[in-house]
């Protein structure tokens, strides 16, 4: 076979091709609903407005809501490139007319315009995507970054990156993770880290899911997050900043370094660290040895007063004093 472009046309509604990829480095449990296109199995690739086959640079392009699946994971976009290779060990087909089905593997998949990537339970979006099959990492750019599990919701600028295999999502650039129960952290960068399902996990310290308890198998459980750069949580009653912290899924609780600044009405707290009870809403500037902490206080607010922790009740507010050891 001599042609080097192939067309399927446009008549042919939901063309198809099932093309292979290369295998999963690591089994993944059953039921588990990651957005993880690595895992053994081919994967079928449609389109409305066809699919054209690009022999010699080994690439099939397939236009209009362009759709690849492989094993309940779905990736959508306008248009869809997938680039293939040989796969390792397969001898070349005769002629030279080696097609993706005959022992060839996809190693990258390419997304233009409203991507989305979806399982049963997880969710994410933007306007371009690169999968790479290899590094095992999605990468998302373009406007309005989202990854959405069934607790939490991951927002960025710049920039998202999906990592399955090491059960990790970086968010770059006015990040912003949103809780079950709407607990708001911020930062330039965001890095979450996921709970292994169906490998030992600690399910019922988990959040629960929307519909009740979580289980093993709806979709992936934040288990914390690590911020940097213009930290800032907020509570109902507090906003607490900082230039990096931690934060627990499990436990609720957020740890804040460096430039700590404790916000309640026109009350302030300055420090170097602080620890933030998500679920209860309260902040505590820890006093560490050879700091000092500042406040500023404002008398007849009708507010809790800010306290330090260590701190005496009865000690009079609104002057420095030495911060106490934890």
């Amino acid at each position: 076979m001599t042609e080097t472009r192939r067309g399927l046309p446009a008549a042919a509604l939901l063309a198809g091709l099932l093309l292979a990829a290369p295998l999963a480095l690591a089994p993944r449990a059953a039921g588990a609903q990651a957005l993880d296109l690595t895992q053994g199995g081919p994967v079928e690739v449609t389109a409305t407005d066809g699919i054209e086959w690009r022999q010699q640079e080994q690439v099939v392009i397939a236009r209009g809501n362009a759709r690849a699946v492989r094993q309940g994971i779905t990736l959508t976009a306008d248009r869809l490139i997938a680039r293939y290779r040989p796969r390792a060990g397969q001898p070349a087909a005769a002629g030279g007319a080696d097609t993706p089905m005959s022992g060839g593997e996809i190693w990258r998949l390419e997304a233009e315009g409203n991507v989305r990537i979806d399982s049963a339970t997880d969710h994410a979006e933007g306007d371009r995507a690169i999968y790479d099959m290899d590094q095992a990492v999605l990468v998302m750019t373009g406007r309005a970054l989202k990854l959405t599990t069934p607790e939490n919701v991951l927002t960025s600028r710049d920039s998202m990156e999906y990592w399955p295999q090491r059960r990790m999502a970086v968010a770059r650039g006015a990040a912003v993770v949103v809780t079950q129960d709407q607990r708001r952290i911020a930062a330039d960068t965001l890095v979450g880290y996921f709970l292994e399902q169906g490998a030992g996990a600690p399910q019922q310290a988990a959040a629960p899911a929307r519909n009740g308890a979580a289980t093993p198998g709806q979709g992936s459980q934040l288990e914390r997050v690590e911020a940097f750069g213009n930290v800032e949580i907020r509570t109902p009653g507090e906003v607490v900043r900082g230039d990096r912290g931690v934060y627990s899924e499990v436990t609720g609780m957020a740890r804040l370094l460096g430039g700590v600044r404790i916000t309640r009405g026109d009350n302030q707290l300055n420090g170097q660290e602080a620890i933030v009870n998500m679920r209860s809403g309260v902040a505590r500037l820890v006093s560490t040895p050879g700091q000092r902490v500042q406040g500023l206080i404002i008398p007849q607010q009708g507010q809790q007063a800010l306290q330090p922790q260590g701190q005496p009740q009865g000690q009079p507010q609104g002057q420095q004093g030495q911060g106490q050891p934890r």
